[in-house]
């Protein structure tokens, strides 16, 4: 019943509340964003979608991770970010309007990138007989929950201003909420053997997480972007969608121990990044 009801009703109504969300934040002009800054947008994509699940694949391999752990963890790295990030970014002076930009893109791009590093993943990790790929269906699925929540968003956005300005609170406390409430179903769910699995999976979570917000902040300075963008580049990196990652490893895939990865990340992430928020401020503070 904890499981069905995790599945079935809660992560598709988390993820529906989370991209709605992420909707009432956006507006057309945000996807032509990239035309003002072009450099930013591509480093920015390249980091999220090449440069960090090929990362993430030594990670798995380096800490030895069971391959369905090894799957889920993969399938964290391909997921994008979300407002959190953009809240991240705006508490330690990035350059918010860049995470918007790039929040939007990659929630459109993830949805077809997911599924090939997901099978990619399940080819090299998992043994041939149990590696299932991710049907058309199941692609529609994921399309339908992330696109057309986002699309109702922008819309109330661009026709009732008034109504999503005084929306934008509630729906981002009733997201945590539901973040919240997926970790906790889940952890229960797991919870005769999420002890060993956090001992496992925990490190390499953690140096995926500082990894992914290291390349983001570092990878902007060194091609000489401003601070500001390195910021949002970082954050954004860094703070993934875990809600989406669960979701389409409970009900997509249908294997609870790929969901283990994100669940831990989404619980390390929200320290991490206050953490990363204060570093990259210190400067400024002491100037």
């Amino acid at each position: 019943m904890q499981a069905n009801f995790l599945s079935a009703v809660l992560l598709p109504l988390a993820l529906s509340i989370i991209m709605m969300g992420l909707g009432l934040s956006l507006q057309l002009e945000d996807f032509k964003r990239v035309v003002t800054f072009p450099k930013a947008v591509v480093l920015g994509l390249f980091c999220q979608m090449i440069l960090l699940p090929v990362i993430c694949y030594f990670i798995a391999i380096g800490f030895g991770l069971s391959p369905e752990l090894a799957v889920g963890l993969m399938l964290l790295s391909a997921s994008p970010g979300g407002p959190t990030a953009n809240l991240y970014s705006h508490i330690s002076k990035g350059d918010v309007a860049l995470n918007v930009t790039l929040t939007a893109l990659n929630s459109l791009i993830s949805i077809f990138s997911i599924t090939i590093i997901v099978n990619f993943a399940m080819k090299q990790f998992m043994q041939s007989d149990q590696y299932v790929p991710l049907q058309f269906s199941k692609v529609l699925e994921v399309v339908m929950i992330v696109l057309l929540p986002v699309s109702i968003g922008m819309i109330v956005r661009s026709k009732f201003s008034k109504l999503a300005a005084a929306l934008d609170k509630p729906v981002k406390i009733a997201s945590a909420i539901f973040l919240t409430l997926v970790i906790i179903l889940t952890l229960l769910k797991e919870k005769s053997h999420i002890v060993d699995d956090f001992k496992v999976v925990g490190l390499a979570t953690l140096t995926l997480n500082v990894a992914s917000m290291a390349i983001g902040y570092f990878m902007p300075l060194f091609f000489q972007l401003g601070k500001k963008q390195a910021i949002a580049i970082g954050m954004e990196i860094g703070i993934h969608n875990g809600t989406l990652a669960i979701f389409i490893a409970l009900t997509v895939i249908g294997n609870s121990t790929m969901s283990i990865p994100p669940v831990i990340y989404s619980l390390l992430m929200f320290f991490t990044a206050a953490i990363f928020g204060y570093l990259v401020n210190i400067g400024r503070k002491n100037a």
